[in-house]
């Protein structure tokens, strides 16, 4: 009996296990809350933030979102976009330090935005849109907390701070980095071809990921063949 076919079957299944892992190793990771870009000049002005909201469960569905805005480092002017199928509600608060802009001082800015009335289904997931006016130029990062109710009631808080130097935590809030600039060439929000794009990328990174797992099981599949083979000689 030739031990090389139950070899590459051996070597087959081990490496469409790897590739699994790969593809769910990657579907944990995408699976937190997110605002996109990463990254926006200090002081940006006029720019469109993206948050994306996945639904992890297997069962229920995500029925209201709570974005919560920084207010010792304010994000000012704005503007929540339409989205099909959720009504937003923007909440403002006075600030206990007033902003000095060209157009006066800003005594009050957003500090929570509520989403409700729509669905995002298990497995899916949904972008929120907020245009700002302005970002502040004097910190490094903006937190931004959030709370995910689903249709069971269960509420997953997006909140955890990672420190400097620490593994990411279980529950990650969605943070934007600031970097140094001045404000007129900040990074480009992300329109709905840079996003498919991004996708594409990911596709084919996780494509060829797969495919170098293949080639290794291959590889060990030719190998093992290769040696019984010279088993079987040497026994003869």
């Amino acid at each position: 009996m030739s031990w090389a076919p139950i070899a590459l079957r051996r070597t087959g299944v081990v490496a469409a296990l790897a590739a699994a892992g790969v593809l769910a190793a990657a579907g944990v990771a995408s699976a937190h809350v997110t605002v996109h870009p990463e990254s926006y000049a200090k002081g940006a002005t006029d720019g469109v933030l993206s948050f994306r909201v996945p639904d992890e469960s297997d069962s229920v569905s995500t029925t209201e979102v709570r974005l919560f805005l920084p207010t010792d480092h304010p994000v000012l002017g704005v503007l929540v976009s339409p989205h099909d199928g959720w009504s937003a509600k923007v909440t403002d608060t006075k600030l206990k330090t007033p902003v000095k802009t060209d157009d006066g001082t800003i005594t009050d800015a957003v500090s929570e935005i509520t989403w409700t009335g729509g669905r995002i289904g298990p497995g899916h997931y949904e972008d929120f849109d907020v245009a700002f006016g302005q970002l502040p130029d004097d910190t490094a990062q903006l937190t931004f907390k959030t709370l995910q109710t689903h249709s069971d009631g269960k509420v997953v808080r997006w909140i955890e701070e990672a420190e400097q130097g620490a593994e990411e935590p279980e529950n990650p809030a969605p943070v934007l980095k600031l970097t140094a600039g001045d404000g007129t060439s900040e990074a480009a929000p992300e329109s709905s071809e840079s996003t498919a794009s991004a996708s594409d990328s990911t596709a084919r990174g996780l494509g060829i990921a797969g495919l170098v797992v293949g080639l290794l099981g291959l590889a060990a599949g030719a190998f093992a063949v290769v040696r019984s083979r010279g088993t079987g000689t040497r026994a003869e």
